[in-house]
């Protein structure tokens, strides 16, 4: 079983606070370790809390200051520590460019591999496993979403009546597992229904879109921006933002299993955000800097959020939704 999980290093709009950071989350499955924007102090937030990780993969939500200034230091501190394993930074058309001017006067040199790619809109990622669709937004020039998709995987294998209908226990069990028939019996008589693979979302700075809406449809977390309430909903209109409403209303719509609401203004504490939302589809969640989300499979229950205790420096387990 793979692990699959969320850490929020950032949860702050385009402002930081002293509790919570500029946009940055983790998605960790298995040994892959993806950095969802880099805002200024994003390694900080992680060496205070995980450590910092060797990440594999960044995706570049869009290039607006607050979402990538952290990236050239957090690349250069990896340099530092001798780091030999490649790194790849994808994001929307202009990434490249805006890298390349970060190495001739930031970065410099590495010793590992560091490529950069422009993704175009409604492009694929495949990566081992699962992959990684980039998701046109609504905001102020080029700016994506993206979702982790996992494939549908088989359904379980009954050895007791493979072998009550005399197959042997041993590589033939294996065949019939790959699909094959094997003395007469076929697969679909010992193997039980398909089982669905895991999804997450992230909206990225957006307005409400349906991109966003289309690609969170069952989607096991959807982790949408919340950066103003209703009361402000021309600003949020006129600034290419939601309010909590309508991150609400889109995952109702969706049938989502969680919302996470992120980007949160400098003007609210979060219960603001988290009650508007909450009236609209109650297993809602705002998370704070250091929160993580965990998602087993489907079959082993819901995404739980765990609260992140400073004290003991360990996460805590705090059911979804409450």
């Amino acid at each position: 079983m793979t692990d699959l999980s969320i850490f929020f290093a950032g949860t702050a709009g385009s402002v930081p606070t002293a509790r919570r950071g500029l946009p940055a989350t983790l998605v960790r499955r298995g040994g892959d370790k993806l950095l969802i924007d880099c805002g200024e102090g994003t390694q900080r937030q992680l060496m205070r809390t995980l450590g910092l990780p060797d990440v594999t993969e960044v995706f570049l939500t869009h290039l607006h200051l607050d979402h990538w200034l952290g990236l050239p230091a957090m690349l250069k501190s990896f340099d530092l520590r001798d780091r030999t394993t490649p790194l790849t930074v994808f994001g929307p058309p202009g990434t490249q460019a805006l890298m390349e001017t970060m190495r001739k006067t930031v970065i410099g040199r590495t010793k590992y591999r560091l490529t950069v790619t422009d993704l175009e809109p409604d492009a694929i990622v495949d990566l081992p496993g699962y992959e990684i669709h980039a998701l046109r937004v609504r905001h102020r020039g080029e700016a994506y979403g993206y979702a982790l998709v996992e494939p549908d995987r088989p359904g379980r294998f009954d050895a007791e009546l493979a072998t009550r209908l005399g197959v042997t226990p041993g590589p033939d069990f294996g065949r019939l597992q790959r699909g094959e028939t094997v003395d007469g019996v076929a697969p679909e008589q010992v193997m039980g229904e398909t089982r669905a693979g895991r999804k997450l979302v992230f909206s990225g700075d957006t307005g409400p879109c349906d991109m966003i809406r289309v690609a969170a449809d069952g989607a096991d977390v959807l982790v949408h921006e919340a950066t103003f309430t209703s009361e402000e909903a021309e600003r949020a209109l006129e600034t290419g933002h939601s309010t909590a409403r309508q991150a609400a209303e889109l995952a109702a719509e969706a049938g989502v299993k969680l919302l996470a609401l992120t980007h949160v203004s400098t003007r609210y504490a979060g219960g603001e955000v988290r009650d508007e939302a909450r009236a609209i589809f109650p297993n809602t969640e705002v998370p704070r800097d250091f929160d993580t989300i965990d998602i087993p499979f489907p079959e082993k229950g819901p995404p739980e959020l765990l609260r992140w205790d400073p004290k003991r420096h360990q996460p805590e387990v705090t059911p979804a939704g409450r």
